[in-house]
C-alpha cells in the first residue's frame, strides 16, 4: 500500500484540463502538483477537479503566466504560499497535511516550487531573467536551511534545471545553455544540500541512466530525436527516505494530443 505523488508542469491547467483526466483516471495520483497552471485564483477549475476526487485544493496563480497549485484527496491542515525575490509572482505553495490524512502524512509538510526558467542568455549582467532565477535560488537555498530541521517535508515542481549530466540529451552541447550551465546546477545543488534533501528520482532510477521530464515543442519528432532535459524534480527531507517505493516519469503523456511539453513525475511512498 503506497501513498502516491504526481507533480507536472500543465503549461495551462484549462487548457489541458482533459489531459490532466486522462492522467488522474490511469495513474490515480493521490496528490498531483500542478506548475504553470496560468490563470488567476478565481479562473482555476477547481469543480471539475474535485470530480476527479480532488476535495483538498491549494491554489497561487496570476493571469496568463505561471502560478502552482496542489491538488489531494487528503486533508490539509494548513497552506501558505512564499513569494521569492520580493515578486508575487506566484512560484510557491506550500500544504501540511491534516490529521485526518492518517499516519501517511499528517504533520508533512508539501511544498510545489515553480523556479523561473531564466530566459535565453547565460549571464546575469545582460539578461534580467538569468539574474532573478539565480537570485531566487540562492533564496531557495536560505529558505532549505531554514526548513531543514522543521519536522518532515517534500519538495517538487518544475526547478528549470538539470543537473546531471544524464539529465540532459548532450552534456558538452548544453553547457552554455540556461537550465544546464555549471552556475546553475552549483546553485540547486547548494540548495539541496542546505535542506538534506533526497533526489528521489535518482534514488531509484540510477544515475548513469539518461533521463528527461521536457522534450521542445521546436522538435519536429520528439520522441525519435529524445533531446529532452529533467527539468521536473521530487526531493523529500531524510525522515521519509526509507518509505520511498519507487519513481518514474510518464513519458507517454508527451505524446498525447495538445500536450504539456512537460512529463509528470510520480514517487510513491509506503503507507505506515
Amino acid at each position: 500500500m503506497t501513498v502516491s505523488i504526481a507533480t507536472w508542469n500543465i503549461n495551462s491547467v484549462r487548457l489541458r484540463l482533459p489531459q490532466v483526466a486522462r492522467f488522474v483516471e490511469t495513474y490515480q495520483p493521490d496528490i498531483l502538483c500542478l506548475q504553470e497552471i496560468k490563470c488567476a485564483n478565481g479562473h482555476f477549475p477547481a469543480a471539475a477537479l474535485r470530480r476527479l476526487g480532488y476535495e483538498h485544493i491549494a491554489i497561487n496563480g496570476q493571469k496568463a503566466y505561471h502560478g502552482v497549485a496542489t491538488l489531494s484527496r487528503l486533508p490539509f491542515a494548513r497552506t501558505e504560499a512564499i513569494s521569492f525575490c520580493g515578486k508575487d509572482d506566484t512560484r510557491h505553495v506550500a500544504v501540511t497535511f491534516a490529521a485526518e490524512a492518517g499516519a501517511d502524512l499528517a504533520g508533512v509538510t508539501l511544498h510545489n516550487f515553480y523556479v523561473p526558467a531564466g530566459g535565453d542568455i547565460p549571464d546575469r549582467e545582460m539578461n534580467v531573467k538569468f539574474a532573478h532565477k539565480l537570485d531566487f535560488l540562492t533564496e531557495m537555498r536560505a529558505w532549505s536551511g531554514q526548513v531543514r530541521d522543521d519536522g518532515a517535508h517534500i519538495l517538487v515542481g518544475d526547478l528549470n534545471i538539470a543537473p546531471l549530466e544524464t539529465d540532459v540529451w548532450s552534456h558538452k552541447q548544453l553547457l552554455r545553455v540556461v537550465s544546464h550551465t555549471p552556475v546553475e546546477v552549483d546553485h540547486l545543488n547548494a540548495v539541496q544540500r542546505e535542506g538534506a534533501w533526497i533526489d528521489v528520482v535518482r534514488t531509484h532510477i540510477p544515475p548513469e541512466q539518461r533521463l528527461y521530464t521536457w522534450w521542445s515543442y521546436r522538435a519536429r519528432d520528439w520522441e525519435a530525436t529524445d533531446r529532452g532535459r529533467r527539468l521536473d524534480h521530487i526531493w523529500t527531507s531524510p525522515a521519509l527516505a526509507p518509505r520511498l517505493v519507487s519513481a518514474e516519469v510518464v513519458k507517454q503523456t508527451r505524446g498525447w494530443q495538445q500536450p504539456s511539453d512537460h512529463a509528470p513525475v510520480v514517487a510513491r511512498l509506503k503507507r505506515l
